[in-house]
């Protein structure tokens, strides 16, 4: 039997060996791999300073290096933006009271046509409601026994005084009652224009019909005759609206009562025409209150060219109550957060500058300011938030490169940028694994 030699090694041996050298190598590239990474680590933060001293300088063309998150522009910065401003005055407040309102027609402007004699229609002119008639047109032509005998009779005294006036007879003088003077004036108290009772005059007989004519400009509201109607004294025929002015009738609540002033500016939005508005004045508050809805009428007076408002339209007024005086601002110079209100300043040296303000009353389009700037300051009331943000960003530039306040990145929570430190509980980096100590 042959008995082993020592040149002649174990199985177990050589596993122990070849198992030292993987370990020895996976060593190494772990020194490796840490080293480089602490250099690339290194890099990338000298990197994102120099990015961010150029951005903070740099950004948008802005100068964002004046302390507490200021911006200075130059001229050809603030036209280009857009950026407008506006300054810290005492402005009158005024509240806004809103109303539902409904077109109708101007009352004084109302006329209809009524005959003040009994007869019938023998021709109608305007036959159709909503029809539009100028002053003086011919609408109806009427028949009336009664009339007609007066008409006769105007006519007979004609001739009869021609006839006594030139009478040769001795001992008959001329009469003193003035029979055509007495007999004209009764045509006229029935409504008979003098053109026709001249005309009548002319031809020397009676007219069988006798014309009426509109009073006023406008449209036909109300038509309440057909042609071969009969009719009698003081019936209407027609009513006749003027509608180049109208009223909108307002229904204010009875909290907003006070608001109802006699020449209180008004602002009305028809619902036919969305986002047009027409200007008026209250002209007349009405003295009692509407019981079943319990609110106030008020009448506002609206010009209406080319008569585009109709009665019965519906409307929305809003009311201009003035109300004590006080330190504002315009509405859009507000920059709200939620828990600040901030707005630009434009300071001494021409850098603008966020201020915290607290806000009181708002009005029409300005808001009252307690505290935060003083009477006279300039405000920014336009391109107000790319500047907030351009000012944030800036902030954040300067904390990461170490302006900021103190520890602003180090306590940034879940983040642990010691040098050359190792969080193992991170994810796997690129398909590479961390060695852990559980791991054998």
């Amino acid at each position: 039997m042959n008995q082993p030699t020592g040149k002649n090694e174990s199985p177990r041996a050589n596993g122990k060996r070849a198992w030292l050298a993987i370990a020895l190598l996976a060593a190494i590239a772990l020194a490796g791999w840490m080293l480089l990474s602490g250099k690339r680590g290194t890099d990338r933060k000298q990197a994102a300073v120099a990015s961010s001293k150029v951005s903070s300088t740099d950004m948008a063309g802005m100068d964002m290096s004046s302390a507490g998150g200021g911006v200075r522009l130059t001229a050809s910065q603030i036209r280009d933006f857009g950026v407008t401003f506006d300054t810290v005055k005492v402005r009158v407040l005024e509240r806004l009271v809103r109303a539902p309102a409904s077109i109708a027609t101007d009352e004084t402007r109302i006329a209809q046509i009524t005959p003040k004699f009994s007869g019938f229609v023998e021709r109608l002119f305007v036959n159709s409601t909503g029809q539009s008639v100028r002053r003086g047109q011919a609408v109806a032509a009427l028949y009336s026994p009664d009339l007609y005998a007066a008409e006769q009779e105007l006519v007979l005294a004609s001739r009869l005084g021609r006839a006594s006036s030139g009478s040769s007879v001795p001992g008959i003088g001329a009469s003193s009652v003035n029979l055509p003077a007495a007999a004209r004036q009764r045509l006229r108290l029935w409504d008979v224009s003098d053109a026709e009772i001249d005309a009548i005059l002319r031809s020397g007989h009676a007219s069988r019909t006798v014309t009426l004519f509109s009073p006023v400009n406008g449209v036909v509201t109300e038509k309440n005759v057909v042609q071969g109607q009969s009719i009698v004294a003081g019936a209407p025929l027609m009513t006749v609206a003027d509608l180049s002015i109208v009223w909108a009738i307002v229904e204010l609540r009875e909290a907003d009562a006070a608001s109802a002033r006699l020449g209180a500016a008004a602002s009305v939005e028809i619902n036919a025409f969305p986002g047009e508005r027409i200007t008026g004045r209250v002209s007349y508050v009405y003295p009692t209150l509407t019981e079943q809805t319990r609110t106030i009428r008020a009448r506002v007076v609206l010009q209406n060219p080319g008569s585009r408002l109709k009665p019965g339209m519906f409307a929305t007024v809003v009311l201009a109550v003035p109300q004590a005086s006080a330190l504002s601002v315009p509405a859009p110079a507000l920059i709200e957060t939620g828990e600040k209100t901030y707005i630009f300043v434009r300071m001494k040296d021409g850098s603008l500058m966020p201020h915290d303000v607290k806000t009181g009353r708002r009005s029409a389009g300005v808001v009252e300011i307690l505290s935060g700037v003083d009477a006279g300051a300039i405000v920014v009331t336009s391109a107000q938030f790319l500047l907030d943000s351009e000012s944030n960003i800036g902030e954040v530039m300067r904390s990461m490169i170490g302006q900021g306040p103190a520890g602003a990145m180090r306590d940034m929570p879940g983040m642990n940028v010691l040098p050359g430190s190792v969080d193992d509980k991170g994810a796997d980096i690129k398909g590479l694994q961390l060695p852990s100590a559980s791991r054998k």
